[in-house]
């Protein structure tokens, strides 16, 4: 079974039920990293959360639109950002808005 690792920002509304709603657990073995609970881990890609989620699928890694692409097309449910040129053009506002949230909530970037 492949290992799908995701590493999201716990403190985010979004980012955690995004993480938590893919149904991806009956062809891999999804481990959920929250980045604030293990920053160590997180900062080892190298890549800024800030600017969207990161995917490791067996050692490949996904950063932003195309990690969200990524897992849309692994999930069992439909949706738009299956597509990559629609996710990578709606990801800006889709970061935009878990930013402001984040503002509005009081938390910090990571």
């Amino acid at each position: 079974m492949s290992v799908l690792r995701i590493i999201y920002d716990g403190d985010c509304p979004f980012c955690s039920r995004y993480a938590a709603y893919q149904r991806l657990r009956e062809e891999y073995t999804v481990q959920l990293v929250d980045a604030r609970a293990e920053p160590e881990r997180a900062a080892s890609y190298g890549l800024d959360l800030n600017e969207g989620m990161i995917v490791d699928l067996d050692g490949r890694v996904y950063h932003g639109a195309d990690a969200v692409c990524l897992l849309s097309q692994l999930s069992q449910r439909p949706g738009p950002l299956r597509n990559a040129r629609l996710a990578r053009a709606l990801y800006p506002f889709l970061r935009f808005g878990r930013n402001m949230t984040l503002r509005l909530l009081g938390r910090k970037p990571i």
